[in-house]
């Protein structure tokens, strides 16, 4: 899995397109896994201030033999966070966490709570060379258009729920008009569905 391919953000950033996510992962086994999914190949890791384990990923990034710029680290801003002052300090808290000097990907988590204001910081924090890219999560078309549209930067990503059952066709339209990357959580369903069992998965599979 080491040369996974990359998708080129709105900014020029490449982006691994496959990753490994650290949501209920306890942060007490967080640093173990994640050594073993670097091990493995992985270099997009994503974490979130809501997963309560940014230092067990920053910890396993320190102890890991891939380097640091080798890797592309996601975190997301709560909603909790929400607002320009707080988020510009929960930044701080998590880069302190994390032990980087920057962070790849910074998310907008929600679109609740005073969101503009916490991208705004988001957008301070990317001027100043703390962030690579910024974007936002769980974003629906409407409120991705409306910030998309007044913000000074366009969001480089869009992460959403998307799968095989359910694949957002009109939302990836609205993405792709707005130069926003689309990334996948639960790409694999979260394994409803009977997603590793499903006839026709397995066979397309063997095709």
């Amino acid at each position: 899995m080491t040369n996974i391919p990359t998708v080129t953000l709105n900014n020029g950033v490449k982006m691994p397109i496959e990753g490994f996510g650290v949501y209920q992962i306890s942060n007490r086994e967080c640093k173990q896994v994640v050594l073993k999914a670097l091990e493995t190949g992985y270099r997009l890791l994503d974490t979130a201030q809501a997963y309560q384990n940014e230092r067990a990923v920053g910890e396993a990034m320190i102890e890991s033999d891939v380097k640091r710029e080798d890797i592309f680290l996601t975190t997301k801003v709560d909603f909790t966070n929400s607002g320009y002052e707080q988020t510009k300090a929960s930044l701080y808290e998590s880069l302190e966490k994390l032990q980087v000097d920057y962070i790849d990907l910074v998310i907008m988590h929600q679109a609740y709570g005073d969101y503009y204001g916490g991208y705004r910081a988001l957008e301070e924090f990317y001027r100043e060379g703390k962030i690579r890219a910024i974007g936002v999560s769980n974003f629906f078309p409407d409120r991705l258009i409306d910030l998309s549209t007044f913000a000074d930067t366009v969001p480089m990503v869009n992460q959403v729920e998307s799968h095989v059952f359910y694949q957002q066709p009109e939302a990836r339209k609205i993405m792709k008009q707005y130069g926003v990357q689309m990334e996948s959580w639960g790409p694999l369903a979260e394994g409803k569905n009977n997603f590793f069992h499903h006839p026709v998965l397995l066979s397309i599979g063997e095709k």
